[in-house]
């Protein structure tokens, strides 16, 4: 089917395609050394890439971390529990966003002449660039699992440190990072709670 092509679903995906992505899937603290092709890679962006975000702006940015040379420029940055876990796993994903996504709108939206000039505010674009970032980066975790990757996200890095490491002199800024690969059991934690419904939201 074309990419282009509309489709509209009212059935839920099976209850195995369910628990791939949410119910059985867990965050992998260890990895087996089965690698990962640079052609899954592309197909992960290439489905990743679809997932909405305000006026389509896709600011997010992934840089694939794959080489022991790569690695061992990251490896410094990650916080001490995280170091060990980043460099056994096949793929490290730096994933920032571009405060200047707005430069792509005219190509991006289209059909809103003059779209750019509405992010002039450099502020305004910061939050739009850390929202959205974020939002394609919840999508790229559940793409990695629909093609059946393992996935560890990680928040405890030096920031700044990653930032000159790998984006010094662009508009790019790094938001979190992923260990990705295929997981082993090791370390792995048991379930930890989570809140009920009536908890976390309501019904109005």
């Amino acid at each position: 089917m074309p990419y282009d092509a509309l489709v509209t679903r009212d059935t839920p995906l099976s209850d195995d395609a369910l628990n791939q992505l949410f119910t059985g899937a867990r965050t992998r603290n260890a990895w087996t050394d089965r690698p990962v092709s640079e052609d899954l890679l592309r197909r992960l962006y290439d489905l990743t890439k679809f997932g909405p975000t305000a006026f389509n702006a896709t600011p997010a940015r992934f840089l694939f971390v794959t080489s022991p040379e790569a690695k061992a420029r990251l490896a410094p940055h990650m916080a001490e529990p995280n170091r060990a876990k980043t460099l056994q796993a096949p793929v490290n994903v730096i994933i920032g966003q571009d405060i200047d996504f707005h430069e792509h709108l005219p190509v991006l939206f289209p059909h809103l002449p003059g779209v750019k000039d509405w992010f002039a505010d450099e502020a305004g674009r910061r939050e739009s660039a850390f929202r959205n970032a974020s939002l394609q980066g919840g999508y790229f975790l559940l793409a990695a699992r629909a093609l059946g990757l393992d996935v560890g996200p990680m928040s405890g890095f030096d920031a700044a440190g990653v930032k000159a490491e790998f984006f010094g002199g662009t508009a790019v800024e790094p938001n979190f990072i992923v260990n990705l690969g295929y997981g082993s059991d090791e370390n792995l934690f048991p379930r930890s709670p989570r809140l009920g419904f009536e908890e976390a939201a309501r019904i109005l």
